[in-house]
């Protein structure tokens, strides 16, 4: 019975029936800040939804950081679906997030995506379509990861 359950977490799909359709728009704001991913066409966007309870999210954000600083033109946007507002909020200063991040404690915009664990990132190219989804933690400073989201 034990391997039934953990099952749907390994078998979560990284190349989901999204791929090659256009990301569903959203506009989420938590009253400090606003993301509203169609003001980003024309740019390529890694979306990110993570928590800071999550484990996984806590271990991949300092190379999405770096991936940030690193490259400043890619729009990373960092949906958070912490119901914590405190523990968000002591998480970004904690880590000295500086990337776009807001918080959707009603989950709406992972939602849009059939996103319901963390982390999960989706890659939208210029024209706004997925080119691609991460799931779990990744190493963003990697070379493949870096040479793949240049060649967007």
């Amino acid at each position: 019975m034990f391997p039934l359950a953990v099952l749907p977490a390994c078998n979560r799909g990284s190349h989901p029936a999204q791929t090659g359709k256009p990301a569903p728009d959203f506009t989420v704001s938590d009253g400090t800040s606003t993301v509203h991913l169609a003001s980003y066409r024309g740019q390529v966007v890694l979306l990110n939804f993570w928590a800071s309870w999550c484990a996984p999210c806590v271990e991949e954000m300092p190379s999405l950081l770096a991936l940030h600083h690193e490259q400043p033109k890619l729009a990373i946007l960092a949906v958070s679906i912490d119901d914590d507002r405190t523990a968000y909020s002591s998480f970004i200063a904690e880590y000295h997030v500086d990337l776009i991040t807001v918080i959707d404690p009603t989950q709406s915009a992972p939602k849009l995506y059939h996103t319901d664990m963390w982390p999960e990132t989706y890659v939208i190219d210029r024209q706004g379509i997925i080119r691609r989804k991460f799931v779990g933690p990744q190493d963003w400073t990697s070379p493949e990861i870096v040479s793949y989201l240049n060649s967007l």
